[in-house]
């Protein structure tokens, strides 16, 4: 089951027919083996390859003398080892008209280096570990939130070693060999404490003092993180009328598999904070997804100074609570009643592990199954 292909939602084949694109994504999300599925019979350069590497990073310009006029769609993975290879697609795509795809696992490089960006010559698109949409009937809970949901990973028979290997691979491939910090066991107790901080507001003071680093290291290395796409940010929603916002924003790891690996947990417990942050992560995690691969939202979540708190905001439209619960009391919804008094949101729902939908005035209790399939539906663009 490891190696099963499942379908990407991304349709990366009719995307490079307008033009040439850059794809972004964490290691192992699938971009290689998008490659593999949906482009066959375009001219391929693995930079993980060492020999090709080695080959173009000694003589960027070979890839000039490579790439004929037949050559309609080139693909460079991990573009990111050889910024200037850029420099010579820019040639290409205006001398040629080659479309190229141009993977990779890490912007950083790219942004630091101050290398040509194709000057608007190729959009950019985000590939994430799988979602509801794609898996369908192969999608369980339970698994989502232990094992996470990077393609490799989710259908391994050993989760416990492969995630280990991961975030090994992680840091001797991304953070070593791209040089992003040269502190490598500092970096390491990072990832622990950031990890622990998942789906919460950031102290950077307390993190520096847990990951034994000054506070502006830790700044440094959240940008890392999500220069490399290992984690997104949530800003705070500021539009309230009534009770002043907090504008720091919340971070989330693009897998929770991955990020309960960092934290040492052996499993999420159901009925714990715990699993309720891993359930509140893959829910972020689906409308990260989605804004990516269907239609731009703008995301956020709303706290006040007196700590209450929505955890996420669509646009100006919709509020909405996030429950790892089966039961839900009028507790676990009285912060959408107060956001409600802030701004005249169309709707409220709060997602949840209960079976049924209920409304309790106009607040819509909802399992979590009817509302993604709402979201994937397209029903909050």
């Amino acid at each position: 089951m490891k190696d099963k292909y499942i379908k990407r939602l991304i349709d990366i084949k009719t995307l490079l027919k307008a033009k040439s694109y850059f794809l972004f994504g964490p290691r192992q999300t699938g971009k290689s083996s998008l490659i593999r599925h949906t482009l066959s019979g375009a001219k391929i350069y693995n930079l993980l390859d060492d020999r090709i590497f080695l080959e173009f990073n000694s003589r960027p310009g070979r890839l000039k003398e490579e790439i004929t006029g037949t050559d309609e769609l080139v693909v460079i993975d991990e573009i990111q080892r050889i910024p200037q290879l850029l420099n010579d697609v820019h040639l290409l795509i205006e001398e040629k008209g080659t479309r190229f795809l141009l993977t990779g696992s890490s912007a950083r490089k790219l942004r630091s280096k101050g290398v040509n960006l194709l000057g608007g010559r190729a959009r950019e698109a985000h590939l994430h570990p799988f979602v509801t949409a794609e898996l369908g009937q192969e999608f369980s809970l339970d698994r989502a939130l232990n094992a996470g949901l990077i393609p490799s990973i989710y259908f391994s028979d050993n989760v416990h070693a492969d995630l280990n290997a991961y975030i090994a691979n992680y840091l001797t491939l991304e953070i070593a060999a791209e040089a992003l910090t040269r502190n490598i066991p500092a970096f390491t107790r990072f990832l622990t404490v950031a990890a622990l901080c998942n789906a919460k507001i950031v102290n950077f003071t307390e993190v520096a003092g847990d990951a034994q680093v000054k506070r502006t290291t830790i700044y440094e290395y959240f940008e890392i993180l999500k220069d490399t796409y290992l984690m997104r940010e949530l800003p705070a929603y500021l539009n309230g009328k009534k009770r002043k916002p907090i504008a720091s924003s919340k971070y989330y790891f693009f897998d929770i598999g991955l990020a309960r690996q960092l934290q040492g947990r052996v499993a999420y417990t159901p009925g714990t904070t715990e699993y309720g942050d891993a359930f509140e992560t893959f829910i972020i995690n689906e409308f990260f997804a989605f804004s990516d691969y269907v239609h731009p939202l703008r995301l956020s979540f709303w706290r006040s100074t007196t700590n209450l708190e929505v955890d996420l905001i669509i646009d100006d439209h919709t509020a909405i609570e996030i429950k790892g619960k089966q039961h839900i009391s009028s507790e676990d919804i009285k912060n959408l009643k107060n956001i409600s008094e802030e701004h005249a949101f169309k709707r409220l729902f709060c997602v949840c592990l209960e079976s049924r939908s209920r409304n309790v005035g106009n607040i819509k209790i909802i399992p979590y199954q009817d509302f993604l399939k709402m979201l994937w539906d397209k029903k909050f663009c």
